[in-house]
Parts: C-alpha cells; sequence; structure tokens
C-alpha cells in the first residue's frame, strides 16, 4: 500500500514572517548563522520519507541539473555533510550516512545534488552567475509551492518571479545587486507565508494556473528561505525549508494579521 504523504505539519511555526517587519518587507534578509542554516525539525521523518518518494517516482518533476551546475553541487553535497556531521542523530561515513529516521543513504548512489536533497529537510536550488544576473542551472525542489520546475529551469530571476505582482523591474534590480554581494562567510536568509486549502508540501502549479483559495480547512505555508554563496564555485544556493500548519492553531491576533497581509 502506498504511504499517504497529504498532510505533514509541524507542531508549531518557528518563523511567522507577516509578523516582523525585518521579514514582512520584500526583500526582507536577514543574517543567518551556520549552526541555523540547516534545520531538522519534529516533521523530519515524513518529510524525508515524502522525499524520497517524490525523487523515486517523480524524479523528472523535482530534480534537475544542467551540466554548468555539476561541480556546484558537489561542493553544495559537501558542505551539508560537513554540517550535518555536527548534528549527533546523523552518523556520516566515507561513503554513507545513517538518517535520523533510521534511513541509509549511499553517498554514491546518485547525482549530489539528489543525495543532498535526501540528508536534509531543504529544497536546494543552484543559480550561477551569468550576464550580471542569476541563472537557475539544478535544484532539487521536492516541495514546490506553486511553480514549476520545468518552467523555471535555466532562467534568470526576474523570469523566475514572474507573474509575481510585487517582484517589479526595480525589485529585480535590488534583488540581484543583494544576490552579488552576498559572501560565502555571510549567508542570508528571509521568510515567506501563504494560506493553502490543501497541506501537500508537494503542489507544483503553471504559471496560468492558481492555487485554490477557497475552503472551509486551510493551512499556513511558510517557507524559511536560506542564501549561501560557495566558496570554491562561487555559486548561489537557495535553500528552501517548508512548515505547514493548520490555520486554526495561530492565536486570533495572529491569524487576523497573516489574512491581511495575503488579502485573505
Amino acid at each position: 500500500m502506498q504511504p499517504s504523504f497529504h498532510e505533514i505539519c509541524q507542531s508549531s511555526l518557528p518563523i511567522m514572517p507577516w509578523l516582523e517587519i525585518k521579514t514582512s518587507r520584500m526583500p526582507g534578509v536577514n543574517p543567518l548563522e551556520w549552526q541555523d542554516w540547516l534545520i531538522r525539525d519534529d516533521a523530519f521523518g515524513a518529510q524525508m520519507a515524502y522525499r524520497d518518494h517524490l525523487l523515486a517516482m517523480r524524479r523528472e518533476a523535482v530534480f534537475d541539473c544542467n551540466p554548468l551546475a555539476d561541480a556546484a553541487s558537489a561542493e553544495l553535497l559537501a558542505l551539508i555533510l560537513q554540517q550535518i556531521a555536527l548534528d549527533p542523530e546523523y552518523h556520516v561515513e566515507a561513503n554513507k550516512v545513517l538518517r535520523p529516521d533510521g534511513v541509509m543513504v549511499d553517498l554514491n548512489s546518485d547525482h549530489p545534488l539528489v543525495i543532498a536533497g535526501r540528508l536534509a529537510q531543504d529544497d536546494q536550488c543552484i543559480l550561477l552567475s551569468q550576464d550580471g544576473g542569476q541563472v537557475l542551472r539544478g535544484a532539487v525542489l521536492c516541495f514546490p509551492a506553486s511553480w514549476t520546475l520545468a518552467e523555471k529551469m535555466n532562467r534568470d530571476m526576474f523570469a523566475i518571479h514572474q507573474p509575481v505582482s510585487s517582484y517589479s523591474d526595480e525589485m529585480a534590480k535590488r534583488v540581484g545587486r543583494m544576490f552579488e554581494r552576498i559572501q560565502p562567510e555571510r549567508p542570508l536568509w528571509r521568510g515567506n507565508n501563504l494560506i493553502y486549502t490543501n497541506p501537500d508540501l508537494f503542489q507544483p502549479r503553471g504559471t496560468d494556473q492558481r492555487r485554490p483559495v477557497d475552503g472551509e480547512q486551510k493551512w499556513v505555508r511558510v517557507e524559511r528561505q536560506a542564501l549561501v554563496r560557495l566558496p570554491v564555485s562561487k555559486a548561489l544556493c537557495f535553500g528552501i525549508h517548508s512548515f505547514v500548519v493548520p490555520l486554526e492553531t495561530l492565536t486570533v491576533d495572529q491569524r487576523e494579521t497573516l489574512e491581511a497581509s495575503v488579502g485573505a
């Protein structure tokens, strides 16, 4: 029997971007401490099982890598291995890793970016500089929030964010300048939030599709996005950690402020 991954929720939200000025305004970036780069929370086991399932059954939808990003993928994996080795719940060996959920991952069994996606809860997108901009050249995207990897691969940041109304030409220039200034020793993070009528983490949609907004039950979906510059390849890694909780778990004030911020 195929397992059900329909509703995987954390017990609470560690961040509520809509409540803080520093995260609620675009682009809303903040300094990130290295020890906080990769998050392992109480949904780890369920999310990782879903990631493994999607990479096995829906690989073409959740993974793609231009050969230009192969070296950066290997560098990212090495950095992730260094990070998770500090977590006593992981057991990192030369050619394999035992995850906290008891799953053994062979480090030589697949593309480095796929292995990265099987070790940590975060999705990872690799951006390479081209003509003064940042182009998406690789990603393991198991939990897309209403976008598809196929539509965004090998496109720059402005094209990737279409048709987001708040992502204007001026905003694209600001974000581009910010991305260019990110240094390996100074990662950044930002957050975003939306209200969904479906808690499923895997929600790919094309640019001509809109997520349903009407439903009796609703969930809050928050992304903690980490921006990390790789020291050797100079690629920019855009990590996405997804949190989902029922809307009803928020306080009345939190819920009303959220609904106002997203126009619900």
